[in-house]
């Protein structure tokens, strides 16, 4: 005969000893072992948010096996664990623990914890790692002393990089961070990195005009992608070099060469009130007509040609190269992996002869 009671006690005690054997050895995400790259948000204790693309959660530690926790769905995650090819994982819904790595050789290992996608809609919180019983965090890796920021929109994010142009709609799991121009460059120039991007997003419209309120000015100043809430403190990250690719959705639909300028204008105020001495590159997508592209340069010299009238002679353009077809397209037309790859050959030696980083 079924026994109710002994049923539930006995799946009590099952979740239970679950529970326990995750918080056998728990790390939270307050650790000081813990370094982060990217804007992240501190202001609940143990915790730590973001919502751009590219945050690292950077660590080493002792043991065979690592498991992190996550707000559940909070999206996909690139994992660099010592040098081992980088994979993807995945927070799925109802799920706080992610596996990461088991049946590791019992030593140091170093792991880089890479968010793949936007996270605007996901709120990705980090809540700690689970290592085995009586391992530990150790000192974690120094960052590189060059710094560079992106700010852009869906490509810097990667929309649609592991498509094959046929999808017409956006899928998170097609979304790399790590295959994009961005990182490969700052990987190629041994840099750190800042990410503020989002898909749509422009410098005075967003994409076809729409939600002007969240234009890249507007959220700019905050930690996360909002309008709203806590601001970013510009003094923890200085970067050398900040690179803007925006302009491909201000000039989508009906659009003013004059709106656009006065957008870039009023951006880069923003920017130099924050980084007095950082170079300031203008970065040219390959998403773009003739005519856009000629519009979008237009007034971003403009804007170049007023602050170097001023004495401030350290904003430049780079120009991508148009998309080219042989090499295949991502998603609803944005740049695959190998055209990101391109993008990255392209901006590596620039960027490289502008800063001196031999």
């Amino acid at each position: 005969m079924f026994n109710l009671r002994r049923s539930i006690l006995c799946f009590f005690f099952l979740v239970v000893a679950i529970a326990q054997s995750w918080s056998s050895n728990f790390i939270t995400a307050a650790d000081s072992n813990f370094v982060y790259m990217g804007r992240v948000s501190r202001t609940n204790p143990g915790t730590v948010a973001w919502t751009y693309p590219g945050v690292q959660v950077i660590c080493r530690f002792t043991g065979s096996s690592v498991s992190m926790k996550t707000n559940p769905g909070s999206g996909f995650y690139i994992i660099q664990l010592d040098d081992r090819m980088p994979f993807k994982v995945e927070s799925k819904k109802g799920e706080e623990i992610t596996t990461i790595a088991k049946n590791l050789k019992n030593e140091t290992h170093e792991l880089h914890i890479i968010y793949a996608i936007e996270g605007h809609g996901k709120k990705p919180v980090f809540y700690g790692l689970f290592l085995d019983d009586g391992a530990r965090l150790l000192e974690p890796p120094s960052l590189p002393d060059r710094k560079i920021e992106f700010i852009g929109n869906s490509i810097t994010c990667g929309y649609g990089i592991e498509g094959n142009g046929k999808e017409k709609t956006f899928y998170y799991s097609l979304q790399n961070f790590c295959l994009t121009y961005a990182f490969l460059t700052a990987q190629a120039l041994d840099a750190q990195y800042h990410v503020v991007a989002r898909s749509g997003i422009g410098v005075y419209r967003n994409y076809m005009g729409k939600i002007p309120e969240q234009i890249m000015p507007f959220i700019y100043p905050h930690t996360m992608y909002t309008t709203k809430g806590e601001l970013w403190d510009f003094s923890l990250y200085q970067p050398d070099v900040v690179c803007v690719a925006l302009g491909t959705n201000d000039t989508t639909g009906s659009y003013s060469v004059s709106g656009l300028t006065g957008g870039f204008r009023r951006f880069v105020a923003m920017l130099r009130e924050r980084y007095l001495n950082a170079k300031i590159v203008f970065l040219v997508g390959p998403m773009m007509g003739e005519k856009r592209r000629n519009d979008l340069k237009t007034a971003q010299q403009t804007v170049i040609d007023e602050y170097a009238a001023m004495g401030d002679t350290n904003l430049f353009i780079f120009e991508f190269q148009e998309s080219d077809k042989e090499l295949g397209m991502g998603s609803q037309g944005h740049p695959n992996a190998a055209h990101h790859a391109q993008m990255a050959d392209e901006l590596t030696p620039y960027l490289r002869n502008l800063m001196q980083w031999q």
